[in-house]
Parts: C-alpha cells; sequence; structure tokens
C-alpha cells in the first residue's frame, strides 16, 4: 500500500515544462525593463487621485491571480503558454516595487531593490537550467505525457507527429511492465489508437519552429563554425577588455581627489569604509573576470577550443552570478545592457560547444 502511495504523490514533470518556464522568464525580464523605462521616460507618473495611488505591484497581483486561477478553471493545453506569460509579466510587475517593501521610507529606488529583482531573476535561470535537461523516463511520466498530447485529439489538432510521440510513449510503457496496469492500460490505449482510423490534423509548422527553421538556415549561410568561433573569440575579447578597462576607472576614480576625500571621510564612518570596500573588491573582481576573458578570447582565436571555452564559460558564469549583482547595487538597471551582452556570450557559446564539440 505504502508503495503504491508513494507513486501517486511523487510528482511528474510536464512536457514542456521548460519551454512555459522559458516563457516566463523573457517575459519577466522584458516588463522589468520596460516599466522602469516607460516610468524613467514618462517622468514617473501616478494613477490616481491626491489620496488615491494604484500602484502596478496591485496590475501584478491581479496578473498572478490570474495566472493561478486559469489552470484551475481551464482543460486545455493552450492555457500553459498562456498563464506563462501572465505570470512572467506579474512577476515583474510586483517585484518591480520590491524596493518599496524592504525600505522603512518606502523607497522604490533603494538601492539594494535592484540586485534582490537581478537574484530573482537568476534564480529562475537556474531553475530553468536544472528541468531543461530530459527527466528520467518512467512509466507514470510517459502516461501523463500521453494523457496530455491526446487533448490535441480532443481539440482535433493531433497531427501525425505528435500522434507518433504518443505511440513511441505508449510502447515504453508497455515495455516496462512496471506496474502490470497500467502496462495494460498503455496496450489497450495503443490499440485503440492503431485500430482505428485516426483524423490527424495537418501538420503545420509552428511559429517557433518556423522561427528556429529561418535561424539555422541564416547560421548555415552566414556563421559557419569558423566565422562563429571567430565572432565568439572577439567577442569575449571585447568583453573582457570593456571589464577591465571599466574596473581600473572605477578604482582610480576612488582615489582621485572628490573620491579620496570620500574615502578619508568614510574612514570615521564604519559603514561607508565597508561600502567602499566593497566596492574596490567588485571592481577589482571585474577586471580579475575580464582578463581572464581576453585570455580566453585568445585561445579561442588560436583553436586551442577546449581551454578558451572553457575558461569564458566559467568567467561569464561568475561575471553574471557575482560581479553583476554587486554592479546592480552601485550603478542599478543601467547594468542590465551589460549583463544581456554576456548572457548572450554564454549562450553562443554553449551552442557552440554543443553543435561542434557534442
Amino acid at each position: 500500500m505504502n508503495r503504491y502511495f508513494h507513486r501517486i504523490l511523487k510528482p511528474v514533470r510536464r512536457p514542456r515544462a521548460n519551454s512555459y518556464l522559458l516563457v516566463t522568464l523573457f517575459a519577466f525580464a522584458f516588463t522589468v525593463s520596460a516599466t522602469r523605462l516607460f516610468l524613467e521616460v514618462t517622468g514617473y507618473p501616478q494613477l490616481g487621485g491626491e489620496d488615491l495611488h494604484i500602484a502596478h505591484v496591485l496590475w501584478g497581483g491581479l496578473l498572478l491571480t490570474i495566472a493561478a486561477i486559469l489552470p484551475l478553471v481551464i482543460a486545455n493545453r493552450w492555457v500553459y503558454q498562456f498563464t506563462a506569460v501572465l505570470a512572467g509579466v506579474g512577476a515583474g510587475l510586483f517585484m518591480d516595487e520590491v524596493g518599496k517593501f524592504i525600505s522603512q521610507e518606502n523607497d522604490y529606488f533603494f538601492p539594494i531593490a535592484a540586485p534582490i529583482i537581478y537574484a530573482f531573476f537568476i534564480l529562475g535561470v537556474f531553475f530553468y537550467l536544472r528541468i531543461n535537461s530530459p527527466p528520467p523516463q518512467s512509466v507514470r511520466g510517459e502516461l501523463y505525457a500521453v494523457l496530455e498530447l491526446l487533448e490535441e485529439y480532443l481539440d482535433h489538432d493531433l497531427d501525425s507527429q505528435e500522434f507518433n510521440e504518443v505511440i513511441d510513449r505508449l510502447n515504453y510503457a508497455v515495455d516496462h511492465d512496471d506496474p502490470p496496469h497500467l502496462a495494460r492500460f498503455a496496450a489497450s490505449l495503443s490499440s485503440f489508437l492503431k485500430g482505428n482510423d485516426i483524423d490527424l490534423a495537418p501538420e503545420i509548422p509552428k511559429k517557433a519552429e518556423r522561427l528556429q527553421a529561418s535561424l539555422r538556415s541564416l547560421e548555415e549561410r552566414f556563421l559557419d563554425q569558423n566565422r562563429l568561433r571567430t565572432w565568439l573569440s572577439l567577442g569575449t575579447i571585447v568583453l573582457g577588455s570593456f571589464a577591465t578597462l571599466t574596473s581600473i576607472i572605477a578604482i582610480l576614480a576612488t582615489f582621485t581627489p572628490p573620491g579620496l576625500l570620500r574615502f578619508l571621510t568614510a574612514l570615521f564612518n564604519p559603514a561607508n569604509i565597508g561600502e567602499i570596500r566593497w566596492f574596490l573588491a567588485t571592481h577589482a573582481l571585474q577586471g580579475t573576470i575580464g582578463i581572464m576573458l581576453i585570455g580566453s578570447g585568445v585561445s579561442i582565436a588560436k583553436h586551442r577550443q577546449r581551454v578558451g571555452f572553457a575558461l569564458a564559460y566559467y568567467s561569464l558564469i561568475v561575471y553574471l552570478i557575482i560581479v553583476d549583482l554587486m554592479l546592480f547595487y552601485y550603478y542599478q538597471f543601467s547594468t542590465i545592457i551589460s549583463a544581456l551582452v554576456q548572457f548572450s556570450l554564454l549562450i553562443g557559446l554553449i551552442h557552440f560547444r554543443n553543435r561542434y564539440y557534442k
């Protein structure tokens, strides 16, 4: 009894959960960036009157509530993609106002708010990377996926590719006879699907598939292995040079007459001297990472890919997780552009490694 009870409670990952989470992450990042930009351009307008202020955290809470309720009410498969967008936008609007809830002054511009928002996004990225790998196969997992795919049959939208996926998953459940009653269920369902004339929908490439095919065609035409290597090498060298130069300028500026005056004044205030030390340590680490990126770019250019790519990969990971977290505190949301460049370069490195060094 306990064995079957454990199976019932054991969670099963939803098919295409990684794509839903990726949509949520993009919607979150876009919402925070667009909200900050819109408020900056428009002079931070307020919706309400003299005594009433409708903050966008309320709209975020409303969208999060809708995103939570919709899957409880609607069974159609398309609801997951829709709620992924709502959840990302709602979380973005909600988290954007975190500064007001962690400061005594209800300060929207509280310095630590930006690092908190960025850390929240990075945790989401790590969770995405964790579930992006294929889950271990199990009979229950395959049958859960089959039942979800068959929702397309109920909506007259099951195409031949999805039908073949259903049959393959059912075959796995039949071949792995554990527990037997699930194997019998899979065999009966497979027999029904194979023995009846299933009306399949025409196989029309989805927008994401068409976009992926177009990007693949452009890559084959303009970015072969050598060109992609050259661009990645140049990108890491440029980014490394920028990081190194920026850190040198920031550290030297601390010891120019105005900066030195602040530094000497801070000696009499332990809180301030601690912040200056963190500032110098952050830029020292940024400069170190910059030098490592330059070295990795040179290694890639000299066709020492394995050393160069490993060095660039781990340097960018440290840059994104540690250095950027501190830079968001000092430079707030202006760090977004640099983080996007780093993330894009990291994706390019992973793509090159997966395609040419499997």
